[in-house]
């Protein structure tokens, strides 16, 4: 939640049609060369059929569009007074935190590539200064959203943008809306009792784990870049009363939307007055985000049967709303899928920090699984119940998701049985995407529960390295006749520490797998290739964070950018790299590192 505390890119380019056009154009003013002119085309074309010509942009000569303000409600009142904003969408409202020469730490390039952002800006003097709101940004309209949400199962109120203030969209060269938010830009009237700004810590940790996601394939915001900006931030990072003086820092933020379920209830939740802004609200969002269902017809097969009797069928058709409530649950689901495959825990799954797109969003506390504890939560606040650990995400996924739907529910939009069947596709699709990527990622045929659950088992017993095992588990063979006293060596860098009796039940568990991987027909060259390409060999570990974060505080930002480009390719070896895939140190297992408070 910003409040108190985040789709495929692809590169904006023109292709050989461009040569063509602007061949085209020359040979009007020149018909005697027409023939000339139409086999240079067709030259260029076998050539070089797809031939990627690079938008390169100044900052100035950004496209904005600022659909979010144009089209929506906002509050009348400009004034940063903490306050409840009614019957609006966003306020306006322009970074006000205060700079003392700021300081570029690291961008990204593919980040940059999507806003056709020529890579030489940054070496503008004025960057830094632009990209910690001191100086503004030419086209941008800047506005906090207004939003609410539930905090730890409970109804919190307004929450909305305490410390991000989102400067517009940028349109690019292929028509892909993206918007531009500064996190740690000061207060606005969500703000609360917070100063609106960040620190280096959680900057870096946000920075770092948005671009580390989308390498992963994981759906994800994604971050611009990351500015220190040379003043100083009080923080109290254990709420023991022990505040300390931290660097000051600005992450630019980057999404298709930050439209999160709190964005929706908010409205419901203040009756008859704000209740039509959901629909205001669905309508912006479908239109820009989901156009495919503003027309859809009985020709796309949309109805399905819930199983309730003879009037159980729910025509999705008919409702663009209850088919963008399937969509987001689907999406969600998958989303979740994908976390539990990888080991990432969020921290703080409430529902102003779920993504109607479907993404990662707000990186708080967040941590991937070293030794696997389904137990495991980052998030020093979520300790007494552990509501938002590892294991529980896919059901509070479907808790948010209900609680979306109910949403959608009161402002009329859908019924209840097309908000029931909106949970129902959330519980299948996440069933269909978490056995589809765990069977992939031990390479079986087909989805094994028992073997599966049996793995899983042996793995929080002896307290398994969850990367690596997986990742070392292709180097298996699938050749019953192997030895029983070999049969743990190719997993025996991370099987460690264990008695006879654990070897057993090991030894038992990779004969079985070995038999399931002989029936498969599938050479173990084949096997090894798929597996590693869905089994990361490098994740942002939490102490490859604090290291990064130790380095920067004292000025020395290497070490962030290191780590950007060893997670640009997580799932390739990298010569050379092989320390940053080692099981944490000692020291990363004492407060701070291995578990963060909401104020990270």
């Amino acid at each position: 939640m910003d409040g108190d505390s985040s789709p495929a890119t692809a590169t904006a380019t023109a292709t050989a049609d461009s040569i063509s056009n602007g061949l085209k154009s020359q040979s009007l003013e020149n018909q005697n060369n027409n023939d000339n002119v139409e086999k240079t085309i067709n030259d260029a074309m076998k050539v070089n059929p797809v031939r990627q010509i690079r938008v390169k942009l100044k900052l100035e000569e950004l496209n904005w569009d600022n659909s979010f303000v144009r089209e929506l409600p906002g509050d009348p009142t400009t004034d940063l007074m903490p306050r409840e904003v009614l019957h609006a969408c966003y306020t306006k409202v322009s970074p006000s935190v205060e700079v003392d020469n700021p300081q570029l730490v690291a961008w990204s390039d593919s980040v940059t590539e999507l806003l056709d952002l020529d890579p030489k800006e940054f070496e503008r003097p004025d960057f830094p200064k632009i990209f910690s709101g001191a100086l503004p940004l030419v086209g941008a309209m800047p506005y906090a959203q207004c939003y609410g949400g539930h905090q730890f199962g409970m109804w919190a109120g307004q929450l909305g943008d305490g410390r991000a203030i989102t400067l517009g969209e940028v349109l690019n060269s292929k028509s892909q809306r993206w918007e531009l938010q500064l996190k740690g830009a000061g207060k606005t009237p969500y703000s609360r009792f917070a100063d609106g700004l960040a620190v280096l810590r959680s900057s870096i940790r946000e920075f770092l784990c948005s671009e580390a996601m989308h390498s992963l394939g994981i759906p994800t915001t994604r971050a611009l870049c990351l500015v220190t900006t040379g003043k100083y931030v009080t923080r109290d990072m254990f709420y023991d009363g022990n505040p300390k003086d931290e660097p000051g820092a600005i992450v630019c933020r980057v999404a298709q939307s930050f439209l999160r379920f709190g964005s929706y209830q908010i409205h419901a939740s203040r009756g008859k007055d704000d209740v039509d802004l959901v629909r205001t609200l669905a309508d912006y969002c479908i239109r820009h985000h989901f156009p495919h269902l503003e027309n859809l017809s009985k020709s796309d097969s949309l109805s399905f049967t819930t199983g309730e009797g003879d009037d159980s069928a729910v025509d999705l058709t008919s409702n663009k709303y209850a088919a963008w409530a399937v969509e987001v649950a689907e999406h969600t689901a998958s989303l979740v899928a994908s976390w539990q495959g990888v080991g990432f825990t969020h921290g703080v799954l409430n529902t102003d920090n779920m993504s109607v797109l479907g993404l990662t969003i707000d990186y708080g506390p967040f941590g991937f699984l070293d030794a696997f504890d389904p137990s495991y939560t980052p998030n020093t606040t979520d300790l007494p119940g552990r509501r938002y650990c590892f294991a529980n995400q896919p059901d509070i996924g479907l808790w948010n998701i209900s609680q979306f739907a109910k949403t959608l529910s009161t402002a009329q939009l859908i019924n209840d049985k097309e908000a029931n069947y909106a949970a129902e596709r959330y519980g299948t699709k996440f069933m269909d995407d978490y056995q589809a990527l765990i069977t992939k990622k031990l390479g079986l045929p087909k989805y094994n529960k028992q073997l599966i659950s049996e793995l899983l088992k042996n793995m929080a017993v002896d307290k398994v390295d969850y990367t690596n095992f997986f990742r070392l588990l292709s180097n298996v063979k699938s050749d019953p006749a192997i030895p029983e006293d070999e049969l743990l060596i190719p997993l025996k860098a991370v099987l460690l520490d264990i008695g006879k009796e654990r070897k057993d039940a090991w030894t038992s568990w990779v004969k079985s797998y070995i038999q399931e991987l002989s029936a498969s027909g599938i050479s173990d060259v084949e096997r090894k290739t798929s597996m590693d390409s869905v089994n990361p060999k490098y994740i942002l570990r939490n102490y490859l964070c604090q290291s990064a974060i130790d380095a920067a505080e004292l000025g020395d930002f290497e070490v962030v950018r290191r780590l950007l480009k060893l997670m640009e390719r997580p799932y390739d070896d990298q010569p050379g790299m092989e320390k940053y895939a080692r099981l944490p140190p000692a020291w990363a297992y004492r407060p701070g590192v291995c578990m963060l408070s909401c104020s990270s």
